[in-house]
């Protein structure tokens, strides 16, 4: 007769069965880090070239990531500015467009930041580059920063010489305006060198802002000369006006809805 206890550890496995196994850090052009498993994912990236309006930081990232993927010096990279203007869309078009010369180098999306350390050493001593992702990072709390900020200028758990991280943000600085009001309440001086801490430990930092009328338009011709659609400039600017927004992620939005009118697919 089964032992209960080898029963009772049966029906917990069936309730809660084990994850799935790591994926191959050598094998995949793209990976997602998460519960401290790495899985493959799909790297679903613009070409580079329809990302319109952005050319001085798309040369710096591209570079950068060349610099990586060769095993030569290269920056950790924050990616800060207006909402929607084509940031988290740089970073992987830009990792696709080194995979496309023939380069090694995969892609880690981070969906939890405070990971990192474990993710650093499951990388480490892996003969391939990684761009580790955080997209849209934010912090709750300034010792989450602090953190971070150890993470980049080196300590136990620096990021090995493999590794580079990639951070987008709607913050220059990453931190929000309430915690740096909290840090500065004692001595005014020291909450603004901590606010910039962290931002300065990022070798290379790459602004995007809010367009106006005529890049908007620029960006909704580009992609619809790409997909062979027509398209009504004033509308497009409706369109826009309607969101209260003028970006390359608007612009993507409204050809979708001319091509659904049309009955295409993208």
């Amino acid at each position: 007769m089964p032992d209960p206890l080898d029963r009772i550890a049966a029906a917990l496995e069936r309730l809660s069965p084990p994850g799935p196994p790591a994926a191959d850090p050598l094998t995949h052009a793209a990976y997602t880090w998460r519960n401290g498993v790495l899985a493959r994912s799909a790297l679903a990236a613009q070409p580079l070239e329809a990302l319109v309006g952005i050319d001085r930081q798309k040369d710096a990232l591209v570079a950068n990531l060349r610099r990586l993927a060769a095993g030569h010096a290269a920056h950790d990279v924050l990616l800060w500015g207006a909402r929607g203007t084509g940031k988290s869309a740089l970073v992987k078009a830009g990792v696709a467009a080194v995979q496309h010369d023939g380069s090694a180098l995969a892609l880690v999306e981070v969906v939890a930041p405070d990971t990192l350390p474990a993710l650093f050493a499951a990388l480490d001593g892996v003969a391939r580059a990684f761009a580790v992702f955080v997209d849209d990072l934010g912090f709750d709390s300034p010792g989450e920063a602090r953190a971070l900020r150890s993470i980049l200028e080196g300590g136990a758990a620096a990021r090995p010489a493999n590794v580079r991280l990639l951070v987008t943000s709607n913050r220059r600085h990453l931190l929000p305006g309430d915690i740096a009001e909290q840090e500065s309440a004692i001595n005014p001086r020291d909450g603004i060198d901590d606010q910039l801490a962290l931002a300065d430990r990022f070798g290379l930092s790459l602004g995007f802002h809010a367009l106006d009328q005529d890049g908007y338009l620029a960006i909704v011709a580009g992609y619809a000369a790409r997909y062979g659609l027509p398209f009504d400039a004033a509308e497009a600017v409706q369109w826009a006006t309607r969101r209260g927004s003028r970006s390359g992620r608007v612009a993507w939005q409204y050809v979708v809805e001319v091509a659904g009118r049309a009955g295409k697919a993208l």
